[in-house]
């Protein structure tokens, strides 16, 4: 079936994509997924990007929300040879004199290593960890009134602030603030803005539910199943084709863009009416990054050797040390000592290297659009905590803002988050309406991460813009329902 004589299509073939056509196909449509790259998946994409033999996550690595999502846990992936890693520990947070603090699977033994505010911690995260279940659906769903209201308002009591205010008001010491700063800096804003502590605290609840896994042999493998679900209910996906217009779609089929608005304006700006154009144009994007990935002989040799233990590893010191940082990424100024996200998966997974090698792969917030190279300044921070660790590397790959914009259009001046994770556009994006993936064109819509929810690997943009589209939804009063099955 050539993609012409499809009834839908779907723009690119991220999370998003692909679940906005798994939910399409299900329903009976043939559709088909058009992808401008060379090899699907956007951001769930693995290639050898060092030395031959060594099998990085160009983009996204860690999934919490991945193994989290409603949608993706309805398909049973592991039928699809999706077998998810989950290292011992979730996450470190190595600290000056080479101790490091440890976000364990049990609330507990997590609270137990944070000395005097381990009673503070274990009351903030206890029941938001049991009240989850209540939370999900509406969490991972576009804007609506909440089917479950005072969970939902328990737990946006203490989401909707700033990571400052909260770590000023519960905590005391070093090691708890320090945790929660790293957890709280993937918002990708000062952590004195809101909404940052909503960030560090849904990272911290899934860690505690469900860890920070990753796919066994990368994340396209994610990519993988998600395609094999879809050809087995008939649709098709078909690579190096990029769509710079509606004219190369099917005239009268339903169309699903898994783009950012820059793109949206460029693929249909003409046919947009002004004031939906103006209100695109205003989309505001975020920081971009500056991404690494080492071929290493051995493991990272870190001071703190819990570290060995965790999949993730959050690099950049004190709460104050990464509150700084993150604040001058956003003051448009790229950071000396930049908060540094790192990942070891072959200490888990032996597929990612030859044999007795590893690779390591690390991302620090940068400007939009930001030119310089930061090499130096993330190997300087990460041989802070492990002396010795720029002996250990064989090769490296490094790429900036441009780069990833050039290899995914969808990052933005790199910005892999869809846009920024700015109070309003977390309410509301790409902007506050009923129905956020319609748009005023009929049969169009958009179902990106710059949609509810947002960023992540989760697949929920997708699901929801497609059971938008499956309504035929145009903006207006109605809104969307989720209805995923819960845990």
């Amino acid at each position: 079936m050539d993609h012409m004589d499809s009834d839908t299509v779907v723009v690119g073939s991220g999370p998003n994509g692909l679940a906005a056509a798994i939910v399409l196909a299900q329903a009976g449509r043939s559709v088909a997924v058009l992808e401008a790259s060379d090899t699907i998946g956007g951001g769930m994409r693995t290639a050898e990007l060092t030395l031959p033999g060594y099998r990085h996550d160009v983009c996204s690595a860690i999934h919490p929300l991945g193994v989290a999502s409603p949608f993706f846990r309805s398909l049973r992936l592991d039928d699809r040879g999706l077998s998810w890693v989950h290292p011992p520990s979730p996450l470190a947070h190595p600290l000056d004199g080479g101790t490091a603090v440890i976000l364990r699977r049990s609330v507990d033994d997590t609270a137990a290593d944070l000395g005097p505010d381990g009673d503070a911690y274990g009351r903030l995260l206890r029941p938001l960890v049991e009240g989850w279940e209540s939370v999900e659906t509406d969490f991972l769903g576009p804007p609506g009134a909440p089917r479950h209201p005072l969970a939902f308002a328990r737990f946006a009591r203490q989401a909707a602030g700033s990571a400052r205010s909260l770590v000023d008001r519960r905590f005391q010491g070093d090691r708890a603030r320090a945790l929660f700063a790293g957890l709280a800096a993937h918002a990708v804003i000062p952590l004195e803005m809101r909404p940052s502590a909503g960030f560090g605290l849904v990272l911290a609840i899934l860690g505690h539910l469900t860890g920070w896994p990753f796919p066994r042999g990368g994340s396209g493998r994610l990519a993988d199943a998600l395609a094999d679900v879809l050809r087995d209910l008939g649709g098709e996906i078909t690579t190096l084709r990029p769509v710079r217009s509606l004219a190369d779609l099917p005239a009268g089929a339903t169309a699903l863009l898994s783009t950012t608005p820059r793109q949206l304006l460029e693929i249909a700006g003409d046919q947009l009416p002004p004031r939906y154009r103006r209100r695109l144009s205003r989309y505001r994007y975020g920081p971009g990054v500056f991404k690494m990935d080492w071929a290493l002989g051995e493991p990272i040799p870190w001071r703190a050797r819990e570290c060995g233990l965790a999949g993730t590893v959050h690099v950049g010191g004190t709460f104050e040390e990464i509150a700084a940082a993150e604040r001058e990424v956003w003051e448009g100024k790229p950071p000396e000592r930049p908060f540094v996200l790192l990942a070891q998966q072959s200490l888990f997974d032996p597929t990612r290297a030859p044999r007795g090698r590893h690779t390591a792969w690390a991302y620090c917030h940068v400007p939009n659009g930001c030119p310089d190279d930061m090499t130096k300044r993330i190997e300087g921070q990460i041989e802070r905590f492990a002396p010795g660790f720029r002996e250990c590397i064989l090769a490296r790959s490094a790429l900036g803002p441009g780069d990833l914009e050039a290899r995914n259009p969808n990052y933005v001046g790199g910005d892999i988050t869809g846009g920024a994770n700015i109070l309003r556009q977390v309410i509301g994006r790409p902007f506050l309406q009923r129905v956020p993936y319609s748009t005023p064109i009929s049969g169009v819509y958009l179902c990106s991460a710059s949609t509810p929810p947002g960023g992540g690997v989760h697949g929920m943009c997708g699901y929801h813009a497609a059971r938008a589209a499956l309504k035929g939804h145009a903006p207006g009063p109605e809104s969307t329902t989720v209805e995923v099955s819960a845990w």
